[in-house]
């Protein structure tokens, strides 16, 4: 595939360099058949490949495409085109024009989207000669502050409200919205992160969407964060709403503990036991 693009980028004068990122850039990361290959595609004119996408079919047979809209970086815009072909090479494309490439090696330091890992493939004007080596530590978790510690831990509580509300009702969609999306997702695993940085001094990468959660955390605590999903049934949802909590609580005591931070012990006491009490409420 790598070879495939660079012969064809080639054969475009439009296209004046090639920058593979991410995990297929960097020595360290996994590979295996579904990784994608992330692609930089320094352009004359954004316009001859955005809104037209003639171009993806140049490279295979698409089998689906996701078009992103137009963003800014440095005040310049750039756009992105996801594609999975036929034959189930993944690429995602971000097209970048020439002046945006310049704009990023004035900066004093180098992006995320370069530091997880980059590599030239092809550059036909010396437009990258400048590029900083990645530090492949983009997407590491930063130290929270006391107060985004006590922000996350006040929204986490707020929101398992919401939860108890819904399930009562017998409102399945907005309960499981409220607990495995917004409590899980956005809240239970954010300090899951944080309780294996400080027990790794802040050098890891958990992976996207808590891709690489089985495999950092011990035995014990990831069955517990299994038990915290639970099917259809109103009373499973309940017992795995308390177990969120339960867990919750625990990384959050231990993140408390390592920072010399406080923990919202009588805020968790209050909701805890309203939690309790609206499943006792009869229906």
């Amino acid at each position: 595939m790598i070879e495939k693009l660079t012969s064809w980028a080639k054969t475009r004068s439009d296209i004046r360099a090639v920058i593979l990122t991410s995990s297929r850039a960097n020595p360290n990361a996994v590979i295996d058949a579904f990784s994608d290959y992330d692609v930089i595609l320094v352009v004359t004119e954004l316009s001859a490949f955005v809104p037209n996408d003639d171009w993806l079919h140049e490279l295979g047979d698409p089998l689906t495409i996701f078009r992103d809209k137009t963003r800014t970086l440095h005040g310049l815009d750039k756009c992105s085109r996801l594609v999975l072909y036929m034959d189930g090479v993944k690429v995602d494309f971000t097209l970048w024009p020439t002046p945006l490439l310049r704009a990023v090696l004035e900066q004093e330091h180098i992006i995320e989207e370069l530091d997880v890992g980059h590599e030239v493939l092809l550059d036909k004007d010396g437009l990258t000669r400048g590029l900083g080596k990645p530090t492949f530590r983009a997407h590491i978790p930063k130290r929270p502050t006391q107060a985004e510690f006590t922000d996350l831990v006040e929204e986490f509580w707020w929101e398992s409200t919401y939860v108890a509300k819904h399930l009562w009702r017998d409102d399945l969609l907005p309960a499981k919205y409220n607990l495995d999306y917004m409590m899980k997702h956005h809240m239970l695993r954010k300090m899951i992160e944080w309780r294996i940085e400080v027990e790794h001094d802040w050098s890891v990468k958990p992976g996207a969407y808590g891709k690489g959660l089985k495999k950092l955390l011990d035995p014990d605590t990831w069955s517990a964060l299994e038990s915290t999903y639970a099917g259809a049934s109103m009373e499973d949802n309940w017992d795995a709403l308390f177990r969120t909590t339960d867990l919750f609580r625990v990384a959050a005591n231990a993140v408390a503990n390592a920072l010399g931070y406080t923990y919202p012990e009588a805020l968790d006491a209050r909701v805890t036991r309203y939690l309790q009490t609206v499943r006792m409420k009869p229906a």
